[in-house]
């Protein structure tokens, strides 16, 4: 006679009780929890520990840490276009009290009416343009929300002249063949570097007014970069001289350890 076997049967699971599902739940958030801590702090205690970049026109990061915001750089710079416009907002909200951050590049007296943007062009020749050149120009407004690397933003009313309507008025198209134009103070204490694309931007202004009235000494009189497509510091105060290159500036912040794109 032929013998048939049964299997033997499981007996179902019994379900988690709501008291073990939430036990069950701590258990692996707390252990992700450890195994991503345990990986940044690695990161972190890696970079720490790594030689610090060996000094030229940028100064005072991590080695890794500026090789990673240069390539960062040259991918933003790949993607940048003059189509893409910085969001503006009505005069009215405007703040009424400008923050700023600090004096650097514009303590002490100016004599306004003596002073002149000294631009170097890369012939050798140096054009002296007062303020009254400047304002004879065609003035345009901005009302947009500058944004600081510190983490603040406020939305704040410019008023001067566009950076590419500047350029052409005073003939130095071929200077925007070149790569960067480079700004200081008139003590040249305080300096930027900004790259061509971002310069001609249609939004970057030489600005003179900050809402509808001359330039304080805080914010820069009489004459400043605001640069909506960057982070506030790249938008010099107290300009004095400017000039034009294939390579990079001197960049006061970036010589301080921070990026020297400093793009959003």
């Amino acid at each position: 006679m032929k013998k048939t076997f049964s299997k033997k049967q499981k007996s179902p699971k019994k379900p988690l009780t709501v008291e073990q599902k939430i036990t069950r739940r701590n258990f692996l958030s707390f252990g992700t929890f450890i195994v991503a801590g345990s990986v940044a702090y690695g990161g972190w205690k890696w970079l720490y520990n790594s030689p610090e970049e060996a000094r030229t026109m940028t100064a005072g990061a991590r080695a890794p840490l500026r090789r990673a915001l240069n390539k960062t750089e040259l991918a933003f710079r790949r993607i940048f276009s003059n189509n893409n416009l910085v969001k503006t907002y009505p005069k009215e909200m405007a703040a009424k009290n400008v923050r700023h951050n600090s004096d650097i590049g514009s303590e002490g007296k100016i004599d306004i009416d003596a002073w002149k943007l000294q631009v170097k062009k890369h012939t050798g020749e140096v054009l002296q343009i007062s303020l009254d050149d400047l304002k004879a120009l065609p003035k345009t407004d901005i009302v947009y929300d500058f944004k600081c690397v510190e983490g603040w933003d406020q939305i704040s009313h410019w008023g001067g002249v566009k950076f590419s309507d500047f350029i052409n008025h005073f003939k130095l198209g071929a200077e925007t063949e070149l790569q960067y134009v480079g700004l200081a103070t008139p003590d040249k204490e305080y300096y930027v570097g900004i790259d061509m694309p971002s310069a001609m931007h249609p939004q970057t202004l030489l600005a003179y007014e900050v809402n509808e009235k001359p330039l304080p000494p805080k914010h820069g009189a009489p004459l400043r970069l605001i640069i909506p497509v960057k982070y506030g510091i790249k938008n010099l105060k107290r300009i004095g001289s400017m000039s034009f290159s294939d390579t990079r500036p001197p960049d006061y912040w970036a010589e301080q350890g921070y990026d020297y794109y400093s793009g959003l």
